[in-house]
């Protein structure tokens, strides 16, 4: 998993609650199991017509945003199904942070497995940065180890366990985490095997 530093960045802004997963990721998309490739569908019936035409004034689609890595939203981001497939086609997108007041628990945790920091705000303040990112002095800065959004004069202070705060700086996902402990599985297996011999015949 790639390690999160500092984020600079235009903001896209979603001013809508409620975004669901598959807003996020349309289910005819989920037919795959790898986490690449999903970011052209991302948000794909906002982005594109029933001819598959690019609508040109959704947020995304426009120049300026093409390479966006904020995304900005309101109340229970990311709800809806638990799939996976939301997060992974927000980061082969491009988008590292989502700011919003609230989200969907299972979308929420699902972000830091996959690298991307989900910051929760009061709805004033995301009000203020859905304002800004209409502005031409749009450019935010996500500052994790200090755990501040600075976007133009404001600076907003965010909360993040301290845990997930480690996985994200370290890039550590499950897999990750778990092999910090490979000497340690390697010497369980090694006295296992001379305790439960049978276990490792076939």
């Amino acid at each position: 998993m790639q390690k999160f530093n500092l984020i600079n960045s235009v903001v896209a802004g979603i001013p809508l609650i409620n975004i669901d997963t598959d807003m996020i990721i349309p289910k005819q998309f989920l037919k795959t199991i790898k986490r690449t490739g999903l970011g052209k569908n991302l948000f794909h019936e906002m982005r594109f017509d029933i001819n598959e035409n690019i609508i040109q004034d959704f947020i995304l689609n426009k120049p300026e945003f093409q390479n966006a890595q904020i995304l900005v939203a309101r109340d229970n981001f990311g709800c809806g199904s638990s799939r996976e497939h939301a997060p992974w086609a927000l980061l082969d997108f491009g988008i590292r942070v989502v700011i919003a007041p609230s989200f969907a628990d299972i979308f929420f945790n699902n972000c830091f497995k996959n690298g991307i920091l989900p910051i929760v705000l009061k709805n004033p303040e995301v009000d203020e940065l859905l304002e800004f990112s209409k502005s031409p002095a749009n450019q935010a800065t996500v500052d994790l180890h200090s755990q501040l959004v600075r976007a133009g004069q404001k600076v907003y202070k965010f909360e993040i366990d301290s845990f997930k705060k480690h996985c994200l700086i370290e890039g550590l996902d499950d897999i990750g985490l778990t092999l910090q402990k490979e000497q340690k599985i390697a010497d369980f297996e090694k006295i296992n095997l001379q305790v439960t011999p049978w276990l490792y015949h076939n």
